[in-house]
């Protein structure tokens, strides 16, 4: 194989010079420009094996480019490096053909070894097998990330949204499984299908199979479940380590051929959903235990996705408060600012919680603040609560809360150890309503307030008021 040339367009001259020397020391001939008029005249000249291109060169923009460059030079494969390290970047280097994305700042044997990939690849150049469609500006509401710690995510979701291939999302509790899931969807060919979540920690266990596969009624008439619903679109599973076995075995059928039985009756269905999974388990470790089938694991983790935790991303933080404040206004809570103190505050914190706790928090100081900037002071005040709650006779809060529930369920539970109980529902709904009916107190009965207080979505909120018979304060 002779000599490649790279065609190198940027208008960073440090990137230009470093990525020159290290791309000619791998043995490549390298022309460089900040011109996107001078690299289209290569272009249509049949110049380069391979183009390195930026997103932005001046005022030009690549993608508006790369239809008259894909028509030119079908054939040549693009890689695209930009510093604006977005989900929406990523997604459309993806939609325009490129054969990667690299963002900004990079390790440049990265870049060296991605080009080698690029020129050796038959599939170099990625087909489009439909119209090119632009992301939606709305999907970097969603998923936000310029932290180094994000970009093989986005990376990974871009290559993976326009296949049938299962995926399964590892992270923390509290980081954004199910947004990252939705995005996939959302992104992909199958976005106009239905996105269907189950989360199977928060289904009784003796309904998980009726709630995903259906059920016969006794007139005989089916109700169609979750797996059926999704027909076409995506069914997400998240903690799809709480699902009993029985589930999983119904589950891996469906995964090896596309059917299911509802329960109560002898006839297969059929349906074509992609499955995400998700977990904040150890899968592997509950193989070892017997509690999670090892042949079902493989099904799904065909592509995993692992999502690191807020800690791991810091630099995300300020950008993700901000979110959250706009959110909120245009959820009608008013209008506030951080000042950049708080947001360097927020920035120190471990966040155990991830970015679900880090909502809560921007959410808790709006409810309670009447100040138009939420300031250092008050970010440090809702931490300390949060972190430190009240202690008696040096034993913290969580310790006590443990030592009661422990004292008072544990009898419950001896009772139940030969026969199946109610035991986690049963807790569950004697904890929901004191907390629901605190939170509407604290905000004087604003369920939206409540809702961000509590982390919880507005019409699950409004939902268990109902079926708790919880009355509004006056």
């Amino acid at each position: 194989m002779g000599q490649s040339t790279i065609l190198l367009a940027d208008d960073d001259a440090g990137i230009r010079l470093i990525a020159s020397q290290t791309l000619i020391a791998e043995g490549h001939a390298v022309r460089s420009t900040t011109n996107p008029t001078a690299l289209m005249r290569w272009v249509r000249n049949g110049d380069g094996d391979l183009l390195i291109t930026d997103v932005y060169m001046g005022d030009d923009c690549i993608f508006d480019l790369m239809p008259d460059i894909r028509a030119e030079r079908p054939d040549l494969p693009i890689i695209v490096i930009s510093g604006q390290s977005t989900l929406m970047t990523a997604m459309s280097a993806t939609e325009h053909g490129a054969f990667d994305y690299l963002p900004k700042p990079f390790d440049i044997d990265d870049l060296a070894q991605m080009a080698k990939r690029a020129l050796s690849s038959k599939d170099g150049v990625k087909k489009l097998d439909r119209p090119q469609r632009v992301p939606d500006a709305r999907l970097n509401e969603a998923v936000i990330g310029r932290s180094t710690a994000m970009q093989a995510v986005f990376r990974t979701m871009s290559r993976v949204k326009n296949t049938s291939l299962t995926i399964l999302i590892e992270g923390e509790s509290g980081t954004g499984k199910e947004t990252i899931a939705q995005a996939i969807h959302d992104l992909g060919n199958r976005s106009e299908k239905p996105f269907v979540p189950v989360n199977m920690a928060a289904v009784e266990r003796d309904r998980i199979e009726s709630e995903l596969f259906g059920v016969v009624g006794p007139d005989g008439k089916v109700t169609k479940g979750k797996v059926a619903q999704s027909d076409g679109g995506t069914l997400f599973l998240d903690e799809v380590g709480d699902m009993p076995l029985d589930a999983q075995t119904q589950l891996l059928r469906f995964l090896q051929n596309g059917e299911f039985s509802p329960i109560g009756s002898t006839e297969m269905d059929v349906s074509t959903a992609r499955v995400i999974a998700a977990t904040s388990r150890d899968l592997r470790a509950l193989i070892e235990d017997g509690s999670f089938r090892n042949d079902l694991f493989y099904r799904l983790n065909v592509v995993t996705i692992n999502i690191p935790p807020l800690r791991a991303r810091k630099d995300d933080i300020p950008e993700l408060a901000k979110r959250f404040l706009k959110r909120a206004e245009v959820d009608g809570l008013g209008q506030k600012t951080i000042d950049a103190k708080a947001l360097k505050r927020l920035s120190l914190h471990d966040w155990p919680g991830n970015v679900r706790e880090l909502q809560n928090v921007v959410m808790r100081m709006i409810a309670l603040s009447s100040e138009p900037i939420i300031s250092e002071d008050l970010v440090q005040a809702s931490l300390v609560s949060e972190r430190r709650l009240p202690k008696e006779n040096g034993v913290s809060f969580e310790q006590r809360l443990r030592d009661l529930l422990r004292e008072h369920i544990e009898p419950e539970l001896r009772a139940y150890s030969e026969a199946e109980g109610t035991v986690y529902h049963d807790v569950i709904s004697m904890v929901e309503r004191p907390l629901i009916e605190l939170a509407l107190n604290v905000t004087g009965g604003n369920k939206v307030r409540a809702a961000q207080l509590l982390g919880m979505n507005r019409n699950t909120l409004r939902s268990k008021i109902n079926s708790l018979e919880i009355a509004s304060p006056d």
